[in-house]
């Protein structure tokens, strides 16, 4: 699977929002969609759990939907099987978010589309922490 053609510049940039919205965020420690959020927040990010099986997971609060989150996302971080893209993305589109980072093996092109044609960045096939360690100084 391809990645999406954004520069390193690109990314850098996006890199530098600091409000992360997971979508799947896990409460097991030995999972990336527990690990790679820890890592956002222990790296100065403001990581919002989307999961609507826990209440918390590292001592946030979760969310069951990104729609029910009060006030401004600027990325929306999704680890969730391809399959699903489709709906997430139209919740993250009426969130209006400036991002929407699909992690490592998710691509649903159709979805991403409209995205980005209502004006929101996608990026697909990377990881966050992957591609924060590479880019950081």
């Amino acid at each position: 699977m391809d990645t999406d053609s954004h520069s390193d510049e690109k990314i850098i940039d996006v890199l530098s929002l600091k409000t992360v919205a997971v979508i799947g965020m896990s409460k097991h420690s030995s999972k990336a969609a527990h690990y790679v959020p820890k890592y956002l927040i222990d790296n100065g990010y403001d990581v919002i759990p989307v999961n609507p099986t826990a209440d918390k997971i590292l001592n946030s609060r979760c969310y069951d939907s990104v729609a029910e989150i009060d006030g401004p996302v600027d990325i929306i971080d999704v680890f969730r099987p391809s399959d699903q893209i489709s709906s997430i993305i139209h919740d993250c589109i009426e969130k209006k978010p400036k991002v929407i980072w699909l992690q490592e093996g998710i691509h649903d092109f159709e979805s991403e589309e409209l995205a980005r044609k209502s004006g929101i960045i996608v990026i697909f096939n990377r990881c966050m922490l992957a591609e924060h360690q590479r880019l950081s100084p």
